[in-house]
């Protein structure tokens, strides 16, 4: 039993450690300003805002809970393991596997405590595109949303994808999708980059090993406080209305907005069956991201921290190669981490790629 005491002994110190870490009393105190902001008469009147407070409060409080729960639960059966009198093979077996739970749940968790860069705790958007490949990289890059998508699922994440644009023969050229949810930003910050396939082509018939690649850039989601004063002289805003792509669409109608930074070039589109007014505050808050990202890399970085990498999606850029054929195995280029189970990676499976990313960036501090 003194074995257990001193395994749970050391849980409960690491997970109140973690804790601190964590800033867990901010947090609670910000779960308690969106419960009243949600009990307020008026909360539903702005539909739109409502929904964005509703998430966030809800991945807040699930990510809180946990932490809490798990604590108490460390303590619940530190208390039962001394005062324990039964020492039968069958309660030595419970024991073990309720404090292997515990352990197996804390190891697999633990690494938020390596997410201490600022805009670590943030919201997050991120854009994927297909590159080098045609209808074969278009493939790819939906694949790849996929995955993220799951592995927002499986975090408890919420997300909304706010343009999508298709390829002609199918796959995705383009998708930004917005991600929310307790460290969001932190933890996507590792897929920042060119992601490289390598198996037999579904679309010919000869079915060759065709090598395709897409990009995901990554981007904080910026509080309002946090942005920057934009003189609006500096902006060129472009909007048209579109059609439909026929069928039972065929009168359906969408508002297009591109802005241009025009000091820096920066340009953002986004075209989505939303108002001409919800897409231009979409793209302000993709191009606010952006400028910020800027600003705070100097203009001149080629490697942005907090933006990702963002490299051409083509051959020798690639930050993991996903290969399906001749064998089946996902390499991570910048740690080295292996995988031989492409197929749970593309379901979303990425902690261990994501947590070995982390503790090499913690490494070169």
């Amino acid at each position: 039993m003194n074995d257990f005491i001193k395994r749970l002994e050391k849980l409960k110190t690491e997970i109140l450690n973690l804790k601190l870490q964590l800033k867990m009393p901010q947090k609670e105190q910000k779960i308690l300003e969106l419960e009243d902001q949600m009990q307020g008469g008026d909360f539903w009147a702005d539909s739109e805002n409502a929904k964005r407070i509703s998430k966030e409060y809800n991945s807040l409080k699930k990510f809180y809970d946990f932490w809490s729960n798990l604590e108490n639960q460390v303590i619940e059966v530190l208390e039962l393991v001394k005062n324990n009198t039964d020492r039968s093979g069958e309660t030595i077996q419970y024991l073990e596997s309720q404090i292997t739970g515990l352990e197996k749940q804390y190891d697999q968790n633990r690494f938020v405590a390596l997410l201490s860069k600022k805009y670590d705790d943030h919201d997050a958007i991120f854009s994927i595109h297909s590159g080098a490949g045609g209808v074969d990289a278009q493939d790819w890059a939906e694949i790849l949303l996929r995955m993220f998508l799951r592995y927002c699922e499986k975090k408890g994440f919420t997300t909304e994808t706010i343009e999508l644009s298709r390829g002609d023969q199918g796959g995705i050229k383009t998708a930004v999708v917005e991600v929310h949810g307790p460290y969001a930003y932190g933890l996507l910050k590792s897929e920042a980059g060119v992601h490289r396939l390598v198996r037999l082509s579904p679309f010919n018939p000869a079915h060759t090993r065709e090598t395709s690649f897409a990009l995901l850039e990554l981007l904080p989601l910026l509080e309002e406080k946090e942005g920057l004063e934009i003189n609006p002289k500096d902006l060129k805003i472009e909007a048209n209305t579109a059609s439909g792509h026929g069928g039972q669409s065929v009168n359906t109608t969408y508002s297009a907005i591109r802005i241009t930074h025009i000091p820096t070039g920066i340009k953002v589109s986004i075209q989505n069956e939303r108002s001409q007014h919800q897409n231009r505050e979409v793209a302000m808050k993709i191009l606010m991201s952006r400028l910020k990202t800027l600003e705070e890399q100097k203009l001149q970085e080629v490697k942005q921290e907090i933006r990702g990498e963002f490299k051409s999606a083509e051959w020798g850029n690639q930050i993991r190669s996903y290969v399906i054929h001749p064998y089946k195995m996902v390499k991570d280029h910048r740690t080295g981490h292996e995988s031989s189970d492409p197929d749970s990676v593309l379901n979303g499976e990425l902690d261990e790629f994501i947590e070995k990313f982390l503790e090499q960036e913690v490494s070169k501090k």
